[in-house]
């Protein structure tokens, strides 16, 4: 289950993105008192009542402009709305409801998406002001009195918010296990959806050579003799600077979205093009998500070759992803067909390392024996101690170590432990995390 998206809107400066700091917890909007000062849609994290959703700010919306920057926002807000499970107006109760609230109002009620109404800036204690009652006009039922800058009002709107939350309590039962989700991700015209067209035998998805044809993700069922699979096929990413189109600005949030349902990423690189800093940006969002990886060269029909080609490409790749160096890489051409079945058997291979359970006991032997060959790091004469290590789950395989001062526990010596957990488990394909417990000397 992807996480839902709640979008943020509404006219330029009624305090947006001050609403979206506080609820997220963090500064990451830019907050200025000129107006359309958030320009691109900025989204994070959230969390209430332990249901987890993603966060959209949004430019505000001028309903009727010829100002260009305005038209963009706007139009980067519709995007939002079409996207977003949940919708908030924000308004401002110092001006009253004005006639561009009238308009992104009917805006909202055409999108038939459920719209909660946050009135903003009631920053006084008590009874709201008589003003308050106006914004009943806009039709959008009870109106919610917030003071994002004191924080007000921010724990009864979000209770609106969940309200319009799918229910989750058992979708966590319906997912079949046998089925293994791959999300191929990558830059747009890298030929993600004629991968997905090849494996499935149907033209699902709009096959061309313009960049950012696909725009929303789709799902495709294969079953064969290598398993069951749901790929889900992203809209692609795009560098900044060739961003004219705010829809190709939105992938980066849906290709996150279709990460975060998968088990698997296929990282699609144009063989033709190489490496490009993009295709190290999709990597980004699978690392943090902590899936197993594979890197798929696609387009490989296409490359002049000799007999070193292939060498070379991968040798540069390791340098380009040297951030991911467990993820292996295979050479495919989704026009022709060639290594499909190769990509078929990584995936299953690589589903099964990001799954992993290792003993407590094997865990320990390795420690043991890592840390002989290695003796742990000292300083000022204190020597770091590891008592023991033990896994506290998969999908990343997380392991915890228990030692006497996290301080000592450098990163050079965690990597050599990561390298040695490797040698021996192989988990090629999926990161590792490593979380350190400090334990007086006192026991184990």
């Amino acid at each position: 289950m992807s996480k839902p998206v709640v979008a943020i809107v509404g006219r330029p400066n009624v305090g947006k993105s001050t609403l979206f700091n506080k609820l997220i917890g963090a500064r990451m909007s830019i907050v200025d008192d000129t107006p359309g000062v958030t320009r691109d849609r900025i989204y994070g994290d959230c969390e209430w009542l332990n249901r987890h959703f993603l966060l959209v700010d949004t430019g505000g919306i001028e309903p009727h402009t010829n100002d260009e920057i305005l038209r963009q926002m706007r139009s980067q807000a519709e995007i939002a709305i079409e996207t977003a499970d949940v919708i908030i107006l924000v308004c401002d109760i110092r001006c009253g409801v004005v006639a561009s609230d009238q308009d992104v109002a009917s805006m909202l009620i055409r999108s038939n998406k459920p719209v909660v109404l946050c009135i903003n800036k009631c920053d006084k204690i008590g009874e709201p002001d008589p003003e308050f009652y106006e914004f009943y006009n806009l039709g959008l039922g009870d109106p919610i009195a917030v003071s994002s800058v004191h924080g007000h009002g921010t724990g009864d709107l979000l209770d609106e918010v969940i309200k319009y939350f799918p229910d989750d309590s058992d979708s966590g039962n319906e997912e079949d296990e046998e089925i293994i989700n791959v999300a191929v991700i990558g830059k747009p015209n890298a030929g993600k959806s004629s991968l997905v067209n090849k494996i499935s035998g149907t033209e699902r998805a709009i096959v061309s050579d313009i960049a950012g044809t696909t725009r929303d993700a789709t799902d495709t069922f294969v079953e064969n003799e290598f398993g069951k699979f749901n790929f889900i096929d992203t809209a692609g990413l795009r560098r900044k600077s060739r961003v004219n189109d705010d829809i190709e600005k939105y992938s980066i949030i849906r290709a996150r979205m279709s990460v975060e349902r998968a088990n698997v990423c296929v990282i699609m690189i144009d063989a033709t093009e190489g490496f490009t800093e993009q295709d190290s940006k999709v990597a980004g969002i699978a690392l943090e998500q902590g899936k197993a990886c594979i890197i798929a060269v696609n387009k490989w029909d296409a490359v002049e070759k000799d007999g070193n080609t292939m060498k070379e490409f991968r040798d540069k790749l390791a340098v380009d992803f040297s951030f991911m160096p467990y993820a292996p890489v295979i050479f495919i051409s989704a026009k022709t067909g060639q290594r499909i079945d190769k990509l078929f058997e990584t995936i299953v291979f690589v589903h099964q390392q990001n799954s992993m359970r290792i003993s407590t006991g094997r865990l320990n032997e390795v420690l043991a024996a890592a840390t002989a060959r290695v003796q742990p790091p000292t300083d000022k004469g204190r020597r770091l101690k590891i008592y023991y290590m033990t896994q506290a789950s998969t999908r990343p395989p997380t392991f915890v170590f228990f030692v006497n001062r996290a301080d000592l526990f450098h990163f050079s010596y965690q990597r050599y432990l990561e390298n040695q957990i490797r040698d021996i488990f192989g988990l090629e394909g999926t990161p590792v995390r490593f979380i350190v417990r400090e334990r007086g000397e006192g026991g184990k």
